[in-house]
């Protein structure tokens, strides 16, 4: 095999990330993205490694029975997502069977139990929350889009069919009033330029909206009269704020937030617990089927009702407060001071009073709430790097009953369970698909102390 051959490769699985996977006549496993089981391709080899190698889908030669024609138009450029070609009953079947693989190859876990994936009633026009950077097009106009995959390059785009349709009509009103003016635009080689991102919240069941301008400095002369202009075109629109971030990173978002006009939060609701949503607060992508997850999660604690509880990763305590009717008390510890001031807020809003919010990393505050108070049940909400060695630890030192371990990244996820698996027996395992289209899936494990 040479980097630059063209190979004839039958795809027979997906792995997780969406490359479809079909082996070379030496053994090694080759990955090539936008293909799907029951493929048969022409690809060119891109990168060799040991055991596996990459290639880039030259042309389809049979199509597989899970294909499909993707709706999007720009599908096949833009990164934002990798599964539009294969049919939905199809993307969660093989979703599933990625969190089996990577829980029995990584996690070395043989004997647990994965249900059929939970979903919602539409796979598409779902997302609550788009964060679009920016630049600058051929006819000299501020455009936006998501990333072409691969790289850091806009594909103009301003219908994105995974994003609620306010969201769109936002981003498509916004750059109308952006191009009246002359903004320049956000440069990452240089680190010059004004306008970084446009980041949209929406409250999918209060139709609220929130815009927030994320600049490379303060000083953005033109906002007052944007702000102003959009907030009489938009009625759902209740906020603009400025972000302001002038570090050279991937990081979307600075420290300091500017409200222009309006204010800095949406209200949402999950069932009936009512939540704000500031600038940065944490809050699931896709609401209608986070709360099929938190009915998940109220499943796995049980009809007890009197259990204290620590929700770790809390950010606006949207878990928490979802489940304080059925615990007697619930520690939510959350790093983010904004997330913590909204869970706060929320709790007041809301009525609840046994939820004790905690700001601090949850490596550090763990310890110190175990000391105090007996905990029944753990839930952890971790970003994507999952949990650290010192959690894993302390986990294993004080031997909590039940945990409750909700992952975006089952990769990392099942690396975490093996460092349990000494001390708890997993259950079982509830996939969630918050994010269709995507090769990203929620993963629910129920783990209990052996």
């Amino acid at each position: 095999m040479e980097i630059g051959e063209i190979k004839t490769i039958k795809i027979s699985d997906l792995a997780y990330g969406g490359d479809g996977v079909g082996k070379s006549s030496d053994g090694r496993a080759i990955f090539i993205p936008l293909t799907a089981p029951g493929d048969l391709v022409k690809a060119k080899i891109t990168k060799i490694k040991k055991s596996y190698a990459f290639g880039e889908l030259i042309e389809i030669l049979k199509k597989g029975e899970a294909r499909i024609d993707a709706p999007c138009p720009v599908y096949y450029d833009c990164g934002g997502c990798q599964l539009q070609h294969i049919s939905y009953s199809k993307e969660l079947e093989l979703k599933k069977e990625n969190i089996e693989e990577l829980i029995s190859r990584i996690g070395e876990i043989k004997d647990f139990k994965v249900n059929e994936a939970i979903f919602g009633v539409d796979d598409f026009r779902y997302r609550n929350k788009a964060q679009f950077p920016l630049e600058v097009d051929k006819e000299n106009k501020i455009t936006a889009g998501f990333y072409k995959r691969g790289s850091h390059e806009v594909v103009p785009y301003h219908d994105c069919l995974i994003q609620h349709p306010l969201i769109n009509r936002i981003l498509k009103t916004t750059l109308k009033e952006l191009n009246k003016f002359k903004i320049s635009v956000y440069d990452e080689k240089s680190h010059s330029g004004l306008l970084r991102h446009l980041v949209i919240r929406v409250g999918v069941c209060t139709n609220q909206a929130l815009l927030v301008f994320v600049t490379n400095g303060s000083y953005f002369a033109e906002k007052e009269i944007i702000a102003e202009n959009l907030l009489k075109k938009i009625p759902e629109l209740k906020g603009v704020v400025q972000n302001i971030n002038q570090k050279r990173t991937n990081v979307i978002f600075g420290e300091e937030n500017k409200v222009i006009r309006g204010r800095s939060y949406i209200r949402e609701y999950i069932n009936k617990i009512a939540y704000n949503i500031s600038v940065r607060s944490f809050f699931q992508v896709n609401t209608l089927v986070a709360g099929k997850l938190y009915e998940q999660i109220k499943t796995y604690l049980g009809q007890s009702g009197k259990d204290t509880i620590i929700d770790a990763f809390s950010g606006t305590g949207s878990i928490a407060l979802y489940l304080a009717d059925k615990a007697k008390k619930i520690y939510a510890v959350e790093s983010l001071s904004s997330a913590v001031k909204d869970g706060r807020e929320n709790a007041v809003l809301n009525g609840i009073k046994n939820i004790e919010f905690i700001e601090g990393l949850v490596e550090e505050e763990l310890d110190s709430i175990v000391k105090k108070d007996i905990i029944d049940t753990i839930i952890f909400d971790p970003p994507r790097k999952g949990l650290d060695k010192k959690t894993i630890k302390l986990l294993k030192k004080v031997k909590i009953k039940k945990i409750i371990y909700i992952s975006c990244n089952p990769a990392t996820q099942a690396r975490d369970l093996k460092s349990l698996k000494s001390h708890y027996n997993l259950i079982e395992v509830q996939p969630v698909d918050l994010f269709p289209q995507t090769y990203h899936i929620e993963s629910a494990a129920l783990l209990k102390l052996k």
